[in-house]
């Protein structure tokens, strides 16, 4: 999970990933990693979840969250 200080959607992207890691019983390790990125990003294996390309390099406050479903397919769920 990327993120920048402060970033007030970081907790909703927490609570999402949490969940859809208990539904499919993931219980693997998060790295959080601070600093300028594009703020929340959830990575898994290399791919932003939310538009299922590599991180983009550019610092800026995200509304596009990954939805639950989005999440549960990059778990494998």
């Amino acid at each position: 999970m990327l993120h920048v200080p402060g970033c007030p959607l970081l907790p909703r992207l927490v609570a999402l990933l949490e969940e859809c890691q208990t539904e499919v019983g993931h219980t693997g390790a998060v790295e959080v990693l601070v600093g300028d990125f594009p703020s929340p990003t959830l990575v898994i294996d290399g791919v932003d979840v939310a538009t299922g390309r590599t991180v983009a390099h550019s610092v800026c406050c995200r509304l596009d969250l990954p939805t639950r479903d989005q999440v549960l397919a990059a778990l494998g769920g």
